[in-house]
């Protein structure tokens, strides 16, 4: 396979490379940093599952090199480039193919925060926190989030779209390359998916969990969900970083109206607000005095997230039982499986996003499959099936 192990000075490809093994993922590195890129396709390209496609320096090239040849299946595209940014690039790379899953690559600041969130928006299927060039080459948590989301995000466009086309020369019919054996944790059900009658009692709280493709989810769905001016807290674990939860709950209290904030420790939960959970926190709720308060810990990560959603579900398993609705939103992995398995236990009750309008149909398919949901709906039907519940209705 093809790998730049030490890129040329421009960091340009002469072209995109026509694919040598069609089962493998097709990636473009787009990040104006030569050693970033380097260390970006080294990790990439010693993965067996994965083949470069090309590596360039700028956006404009990269829309150059993508307009000749467009057997690529993501693109890794930095935000803060010269000549043209990561966010112009991202609007024109998709108008020349929509299908394309572009991960955004920033570092952790405010405005690379507001952009990535912004990037999400117009259509990027993921982002992921950059470490500097020097804790680059040594970061382990960025070496498997990279590969993880790559594959994922690949696989999940062949099932929707089939493999992509081998680049022909002119005249030749296309041939179409087999679908990649690459690594997949979202689940495809076998057979239809039993649900569960949904919980005979009122929810006084309403937990969310997701992940890839949440930011977009959560928007939508808490757009529709609060215009219901329901009375319950709502708790969201969204696995992200730092200051990018930061940026999110702001976007999110903008686009509902309700009051929105990163969980403080300690605070007590009001009905109608809504809390987030801290990156690099779980947030759980606990008894304290005066009743239930929410508490921030840094408890080793589970499902390697911190924040996870399986803490946060125990602890409202535990301390509202069969008060408890649960939704779990698009995301890689099976993160909020464990939790809804005890939140059902408990007498709760757990809907899950549906397969198509996922970006990856990880930790709502695991829930989905395990036979723990009262309801599996398209992201636009979640709010309906909530605020029926919440307000006291069995037969939502």
């Amino acid at each position: 396979m093809t790998v730049l192990n030490s890129p040329p000075r421009t960091g340009v490809s002469s072209a995109i490379r026509p694919a040598t093994t069609p089962d493998r993922v097709r990636v473009m590195v787009v990040d104006d940093s030569a050693v970033v890129r380097g260390l970006i396709i080294g990790m990439l390209g010693n993965d067996p599952q994965i083949e470069i496609a090309a590596s360039v320096a700028n956006g404009a090239i990269a829309v150059d090199r993508f307009s000749h040849g467009r057997d690529v299946e993501v693109i890794v595209l930095d935000i803060e480039m010269p000549v043209m940014d990561g966010l112009t690039a991202l609007s024109k790379l998709l108008a020349i193919d929509p299908t394309v899953q572009v991960v955004m690559a920033s570092t952790l600041t405010q405005q690379n925060a507001e952009i990535s969130l912004r990037a999400l928006e117009l259509g990027a299927a993921d982002y992921i926190p950059k470490p500097s060039s020097k804790q680059l080459g040594g970061s382990a948590d960025f070496h498997r989030d990279l590969l993880s989301k790559v594959k994922e995000l690949a696989a999940a466009r062949r099932r929707r779209l089939g493999p992509i086309k081998s680049a022909t020369q002119p005249g030749n019919a296309p041939k179409a390359a087999a679908p990649a054996p690459v690594a997949s944790p979202a689940v495809v059900p076998s057979a239809p998916i039993a649900l569960r009658p949904n919980g005979q009692t009122r929810p006084d709280i309403i937990a969310i969990g997701s992940s890839t493709g949440g930011p977009q989810a959560l928007s939508a769905l808490l757009k529709d969900l609060c215009a219901e001016k329901l009375s319950q807290p709502i708790l969201i674990t969204q696995h992200m970083p730092p200051t990018f939860t930061t940026i999110l709950a702001e976007h999110l209290q903008r686009a509902t109206g309700v009051p929105c904030a990163e969980a403080v420790s300690g605070e007590a939960l009001v009905g109608g607000r809504i809390y987030v959970a801290p990156g690099d926190h779980h947030l759980v709720v606990e008894h304290g005095p005066g009743g239930l308060r929410l508490r921030l810990t840094r408890d080793s990560a589970e499902n390697f997230c911190r924040p996870s959603v399986d803490p946060m579900l125990r602890s409202v398993a535990r301390c509202y039982g069969r008060r408890a609705l649960a939704v779990i939103l698009t995301g890689m992995g099976s993160d909020g499986l464990a939790g809804c398995r005890e939140l059902v236990a408990a007498g709760g009750t757990v809907i899950a996003q549906d397969q198509a309008t996922s970006v990856v149909w990880g930790m709502p398919g695991a829930v989905a499959t395990a036979g723990l949901c009262s309801a599996v709906e398209p992201v636009s039907r979640i709010a309906a099936r909530v605020a029926a519940l919440a307000k006291g209705g069995k037969d939502a």
